[in-house]
């Protein structure tokens, strides 16, 4: 799969570090793990202190190069820097209750990368089965609960977290990215770019969300049944995907 070829182009993340909020769950872990392997310092977030720590420590020793540090939620959006990338993977269960406890930390110029999937799981059900949202969609209700001032992206929910895990696995996945700005999602993708094997597509505007979340459930059922790890990969694309 050809890889986009802007990303490169584009300024790298500084030495702000990346928070990752639900670091200590499957996808947050993987992401940190990636991330901080391509020498993106990761500010690992949970509600928790003492998991936090525990996280950062169990990927130190799957990435000894990384640059990991614990913080409590709030802690690591603040140490993401006032103008820095926030990544929410947390269930969606806890997501609002999340967004409400970092209405403080999180600022005007910072970028919410929102990864929730309103699944059916949130309350006892079936993973396979999404849950309706009011807003349209899990992103949709972040933007909702986000200060003024705080862009918000959606992204990340068609990635096998398993393969993120496994170091040794080769990605070659596509990651849909839905936002209303055009210069938020390019700033989104510059960072996600950097790991190897993932290529992000522009899916429009956030309202798009609904559809791009409901994949999820669909790859379970797809996973379920042939025991993998499949993920997304479009084709007919153009080799410039951003231009």
């Amino acid at each position: 799969m050809p890889r986009s070829l802007y990303s490169a182009a584009l300024t790298e993340p500084g030495t702000d570090q990346v928070a990752i909020i639900g670091a200590s769950g499957a996808l947050g872990f993987g992401l940190a793990l990636r991330l901080a392997r391509t020498g993106v310092p990761v500010a690992i977030g949970s509600r928790d202190g003492g998991r936090a720590a525990e996280t950062a420590e169990r990927a130190r020793e799957l990435v000894p190069d990384g640059s990991f540090t614990a913080h409590e939620n709030a802690s690591a959006v603040r140490a993401a820097g006032v103008t820095g990338i926030v990544i929410l993977s947390v269930p969606f269960r806890n997501q609002s209750e999340t967004l409400a406890e970092l209405k403080d930390a999180l600022s005007p110029g910072q970028l919410l990368i929102d990864a929730t999937v309103p699944l059916a799981a949130a309350v006892s059900g079936k993973a396979t089965r999404m849950l309706g949202v009011w807003q349209g969609s899990a992103a949709q209700q972040a933007l909702e609960m986000a200060p003024e001032g705080v862009a918000v992206v959606s992204a990340l929910h068609t990635v096998s977290a398993a393969s993120l895990r496994d170091l040794d696995e080769q990605l070659d996945q596509d990651v849909l990215v839905c936002g209303d700005s055009r210069a938020e999602k390019r700033r989104a993708a510059s960072l996600i770019e950097r790991i190897e094997g993932l290529r992000c597509v522009d899916c429009g505007k956030l309202e798009m969300a609904r559809t791009t979340e409901s994949l999820t459930a669909l790859l379970i059922a797809v996973n379920a049944r042939y025991k993998t790890h499949a993920g997304i990969s479009l084709t007919g694309l153009p080799e410039q995907l951003w231009q």
